[in-house]
């Protein structure tokens, strides 16, 4: 008999959410608040959670959060229930690893078919983890097990500016990008942002924290608007731990974006203003044009000087003397640059 437990503080609503889980069939156990549940998902370790996302003493978030830090409890299904249709709220539980949500109120049938279909996927996951997916490493090429990380996998749409995950979140997902343009960037105390990395079409991001195994240490957000597939973490583990080369692209990612970011880091600290804004922008052109013929950049001001490490006034003011020195071409916001080896020479 599968256990299921219910936090829920509406003392009706545990009820009523007891009754029919119970006609079921299932085990159900109840706690009336966050701190509680958590005590008894630790005892107990059940088969799936439903909590309730306000609370008094720990909300669901809170509860979520405290159960990912459990080894035997992250990879537990978990459903939020809720009386707020906040996309915004929606997106960050999704994003710190909860399953479904239910939206308060609702029917039996839409519990019961919620609570189904999670515990069929879970045992789907346990089942692949341990026999096919094992057989699949020992017989696929480097690329073939590349494409079967992404295939079959959800894509998820970000609009531009849009954030797709945000510094001292738990990573539950590896992202690969499909449409559009990514940035990572940091802010100090005063807000002022820096951009640390920057990510296209066919290119992965998030693996940082899941090889550090700690928290996000910068924010992700669409420059464009972006569609990503989401990789489960617990497929990109397995991935990793069964196949060396898998791991060592990734190591090899990880290394390049360290050195970029130091290379990035000694520049902003020593770099003149002009050699600062000719960098970012050949950064961005190789990054978003490769070795094409495509020459304009379409890209924010502000996220430039984010790039450039520069205030944004003296970036506009950088970029009116290399139009004049017929560097650039600034057009409807766009910027095109008309000689590379001249602004390459600047930084030379």
């Amino acid at each position: 008999m599968e256990k299921i437990l219910l936090i829920e503080d509406n003392r009706e609503i545990l009820d009523n959410m007891t009754e029919i889980l119970e006609l079921a069939n299932y085990q159900v156990l109840t706690a009336s608040n966050g701190k509680e549940g958590v005590a008894m998902a630790l005892e107990h370790k059940p088969d799936l959670i439903i909590c309730d996302i306000m609370m008094p003493v720990l909300d669901g978030f809170g509860v979520l959060h405290l159960l990912h830090k459990n080894e035997t409890l992250q990879r537990t299904p978990f459903i939020f229930i809720t009386a707020r249709t906040d996309r915004n709220e929606q997106r960050k539980g999704m994003e710190q690893g909860a399953d479904d949500y239910i939206t308060k109120p609702f029917e039996g049938t839409e519990l019961l078919n919620a609570v189904a279909s999670r515990l069929k996927r879970s045992a789907e996951l346990r089942q692949d983890k341990g026999s096919s997916t094992s057989q699949l490493l020992r017989h696929l090429t480097e690329k073939e097990i590349f494409d079967s990380l992404k295939n079959n996998k959800p894509t998820s749409h970000f609009k531009k500016k849009q954030q797709i995950y945000a510094e001292g979140n738990k990573p539950q997902f590896l992202y690969y990008i499909t449409q559009g343009k990514v940035k990572t960037s940091k802010r100090n105390e005063e807000g002022k942002e820096l951009i640390i990395g920057l990510y296209n079409e066919g290119d992965f991001f998030g693996y940082q924290a899941m090889l550090q195994e700690g928290a996000y240490q910068e924010d992700a957000e669409a420059m464009d608007d972006t569609a990503v597939l989401l990789i489960p973490q617990q497929d990109f583990e397995l991935l990793i731990n069964q196949h060396p080369p898998v791991m060592r692209k990734f190591v090899q990612l990880l290394a390049k974006s360290t050195a970029e970011r130091e290379q990035q880091l000694i520049g902003i600290a020593y770099n003149s203003l002009r050699k600062k804004v000719a960098e970012a922008l050949l950064l961005l052109d190789k990054k978003f044009n490769g070795t094409g013929n495509d020459y304009t950049l379409h890209v924010s001001r502000d996220n430039l000087a984010a790039m450039a490490g520069v205030a944004k006034e003296s970036l506009i003011r950088t970029l009116g003397d290399f139009r004049n020195e017929s560097l650039i071409q600034l057009k409807e916001g766009d910027i095109i640059i008309t000689d590379r080896d001249k602004l390459a020479a600047i930084i030379s």
